[in-house]
Protein backbone atom coordinates (compact mmCIF):
# COMPACT_ATOMS: atom_id res chain seq x y z
CA UNK A 1 0.00 0.00 0.00
CA UNK A 2 2.63 2.25 0.77
CA UNK A 3 4.05 2.05 -2.84
CA UNK A 4 0.62 2.78 -4.63
CA UNK A 5 0.02 5.93 -2.25
CA UNK A 6 3.86 7.26 -3.32
CA UNK A 7 3.06 6.61 -6.71
CA UNK A 8 -0.84 8.23 -6.62
CA UNK A 9 1.14 11.29 -4.51
CA UNK A 10 4.21 11.65 -7.21
CA UNK A 11 1.29 11.47 -10.56
CA UNK A 12 -0.67 13.70 -8.54
CA UNK A 13 2.17 16.12 -7.38
CA UNK A 14 3.36 16.16 -11.40
CA UNK A 15 0.01 17.28 -12.54
CA UNK A 16 -0.69 19.51 -9.77
CA UNK A 17 2.59 21.60 -10.74
CA UNK A 18 1.94 21.57 -14.43
CA UNK A 19 -1.77 23.26 -14.01
CA UNK A 20 -1.01 25.49 -11.75
CA UNK A 21 2.19 26.28 -13.21
CA UNK A 22 0.18 26.97 -16.01
CA UNK A 23 -2.30 29.09 -14.05
CA UNK A 24 -0.02 31.30 -13.10
CA UNK A 25 1.73 31.92 -16.51
CA UNK A 26 -1.07 31.65 -18.63
CA UNK A 27 -3.47 34.26 -18.76
CA UNK A 28 -6.73 33.93 -17.77
CA UNK A 29 -8.05 34.81 -21.80
CA UNK A 30 -5.73 31.82 -22.93
CA UNK A 31 -7.15 29.83 -20.15
CA UNK A 32 -10.72 30.41 -21.02
CA UNK A 33 -10.42 30.37 -24.82
CA UNK A 34 -8.42 26.51 -24.22
CA UNK A 35 -11.60 24.70 -24.99
CA UNK A 36 -14.74 23.74 -22.39
CA UNK A 37 -12.16 22.33 -19.95
CA UNK A 38 -10.87 26.03 -18.93
CA UNK A 39 -14.00 27.87 -19.36
CA UNK A 40 -14.38 27.65 -15.57
CA UNK A 41 -11.94 30.74 -15.02
CA UNK A 42 -14.88 33.07 -16.07
CA UNK A 43 -16.44 32.83 -12.95
CA UNK A 44 -13.31 34.15 -11.51
CA UNK A 45 -10.90 37.24 -11.46
CA UNK A 46 -7.02 36.88 -12.83
CA UNK A 47 -6.13 37.38 -9.15
CA UNK A 48 -8.30 34.70 -8.05
CA UNK A 49 -7.11 32.18 -10.48
CA UNK A 50 -3.67 32.67 -9.81
CA UNK A 51 -4.08 31.92 -6.39
CA UNK A 52 -5.92 28.36 -7.14
CA UNK A 53 -2.08 27.98 -9.07
CA UNK A 54 -0.55 29.03 -6.51
CA UNK A 55 -2.30 26.64 -3.71
CA UNK A 56 -1.71 23.52 -6.35
CA UNK A 57 1.67 24.01 -6.64
CA UNK A 58 2.12 23.98 -2.61
CA UNK A 59 0.24 21.05 -2.48
CA UNK A 60 1.71 19.34 -4.85
CA UNK A 61 5.07 20.22 -3.80
CA UNK A 62 3.49 19.23 -0.12
CA UNK A 63 2.39 15.66 -0.95
CA UNK A 64 6.09 14.72 -2.12
CA UNK A 65 8.99 16.94 -0.21
CA UNK A 66 8.13 16.29 2.94
CA UNK A 67 8.32 12.84 3.14
CA UNK A 68 11.50 12.61 0.71
CA UNK A 69 13.23 14.84 2.87
CA UNK A 70 11.76 13.44 5.98
CA UNK A 71 11.01 17.11 7.09
CA UNK A 72 7.45 16.80 8.70
CA UNK A 73 5.68 14.27 6.87
CA UNK A 74 2.62 14.86 8.73
CA UNK A 75 2.43 17.90 5.81
CA UNK A 76 1.51 14.90 3.20
CA UNK A 77 -1.77 14.18 4.14
CA UNK A 78 -2.23 17.71 5.04
CA UNK A 79 -1.06 18.54 1.29
CA UNK A 80 -4.02 15.68 0.02
CA UNK A 81 -6.70 17.10 2.07
CA UNK A 82 -6.20 20.72 0.59
CA UNK A 83 -6.33 19.45 -2.54
CA UNK A 84 -9.61 17.62 -1.61
CA UNK A 85 -11.04 21.05 -0.64
CA UNK A 86 -9.69 22.82 -4.24
CA UNK A 87 -11.37 19.48 -5.75
CA UNK A 88 -14.49 20.43 -4.18
CA UNK A 89 -14.69 23.25 -4.81
CA UNK A 90 -13.95 22.94 -8.88
CA UNK A 91 -16.98 20.05 -8.80
CA UNK A 92 -19.00 22.79 -7.34
CA UNK A 93 -17.95 25.22 -9.60
CA UNK A 94 -18.42 22.65 -12.73
CA UNK A 95 -21.85 21.56 -10.81
CA UNK A 96 -22.96 25.44 -10.71
CA UNK A 97 -22.09 25.62 -14.34
CA UNK A 98 -23.51 22.84 -15.89
CA UNK A 99 -20.52 21.10 -16.55
CA UNK A 100 -21.00 17.47 -15.40
CA UNK A 101 -19.51 15.54 -18.18
CA UNK A 102 -16.23 17.16 -17.76
CA UNK A 103 -16.49 17.22 -13.76
CA UNK A 104 -16.95 13.22 -13.91
CA UNK A 105 -14.28 12.66 -16.23
CA UNK A 106 -11.65 15.33 -14.87
CA UNK A 107 -12.65 16.58 -11.55
CA UNK A 108 -14.11 13.54 -9.72
CA UNK A 109 -10.66 11.41 -10.79
CA UNK A 110 -8.41 13.81 -8.89
CA UNK A 111 -10.62 14.15 -5.97
CA UNK A 112 -10.96 10.38 -5.54
CA UNK A 113 -6.72 10.02 -6.13
CA UNK A 114 -6.05 12.92 -3.47
CA UNK A 115 -8.83 11.74 -1.24
CA UNK A 116 -7.09 7.72 -1.29
CA UNK A 117 -3.23 9.84 -0.47
CA UNK A 118 -4.89 11.89 2.33
CA UNK A 119 -6.77 8.61 3.22
CA UNK A 120 -3.66 6.48 3.31
CA UNK A 121 -1.18 8.42 4.65
CA UNK A 122 -3.86 9.47 8.26
CA UNK A 123 -4.60 5.69 8.24
CA UNK A 124 -3.48 3.44 6.59
CA UNK A 125 0.32 4.08 6.18
CA UNK A 126 1.02 6.71 8.18
CA UNK A 127 4.43 8.35 8.01
CA UNK A 128 6.04 7.35 11.36
CA UNK A 129 9.50 7.92 12.45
Amino acid sequence: MNLALWIVAGVLAVAYVVGGVGKLIVPKEKIAAGGPTGRWVEDFSPRAVKAIGVFEVLAALGLVLPAALNIAPVLVPLAALGLVIVMTGACFTRIRRREFKIMVMLDLPYLAAAAFVAWGRLGLEPFTG
